[in-house]
């Protein structure tokens, strides 16, 4: 299985056979229409292109839409997907109009959860890098939240590069790697897996099969 693209709902807690309350993130997986088959001998690549959700009607009709619309026409989908994602994988038995959905996930598996971080704006390194800042008596209250020193002196007379400083912080990709599946809902198309998921609710994520 190649991965699907879901997105997230939010989190919550549920108790396990023993009484202990987990926290898990709920995520709308599927379900997924291939949109396109790509292979090495056309395409340079062999992959699954993959589709979620659906653009209003209204803005269908817009021209910028119509190269869109044609691409999931040859799908032979009614509707335009508003998300497309490619999947590496390569198997003879997948066909574009075919619906991939969450029951492909197992109860007790593992997944890799992909997803874009909270943008936290320009913060400092007490935030972003979790620095301890400066002291706090004789007089150090103006350094409480400053990086120090970020030079080597004369030699070699230039900050190196990745050093630690303030700037943007999160709106990154990221992956949370080996989130255990707590549960399968095939019929609201949920999957409900353990710990949290990178990104804010409705975030876009892409729910690969765990190495």
């Amino acid at each position: 299985m190649p991965g699907l693209i879901g997105r997230k709902i939010g989190m919550t807690q549920i108790f396990d056979d023993d009484g202990k309350a987990v926290g898990v993130t709920v995520l709308e997986v599927g379900p997924c229409p291939v949109v396109q088959i790509k292979t090495a001998a056309r395409d340079g690549y062999d992959a699954v292109q993959l589709g979620f959700g659906r653009v209003k009607e209204s803005n269908v009709r817009r021209p910028a839409k119509k190269p869109a619309k044609g691409h999931a026409a040859r799908a032979g989908l009614d509707h335009v997907p508003r998300v497309l994602a490619e999947f590496d994988f390569e198997n003879e038995d997948l066909e574009p109009g075919q619906q991939l959905t969450v029951d492909m996930f197992e109860v007790g598996s593992r997944v890799d959860v992909s997803g874009t971080t909270k943008g936290r704006g320009f913060q400092g390194v007490v935030k972003r890098h979790g620095f301890a800042g400066g002291r706090g008596s004789h007089g150090g209250s103006s350094v409480l939240r400053k990086p120090g020193s970020i030079g080597a002196g004369t030699d070699p007379s230039r900050v190196i590069k990745g050093m630690k400083m303030a700037g943007r912080m999160g709106g990154t990709k990221h992956m949370a790697m080996s989130r255990r599946v707590i549960r399968v809902d095939a019929e609201k198309n949920l999957l409900i897996v353990r710990g949290s998921i990178p990104g804010a609710r409705n975030n876009i994520v892409m729910v690969r099969p765990g190495r």
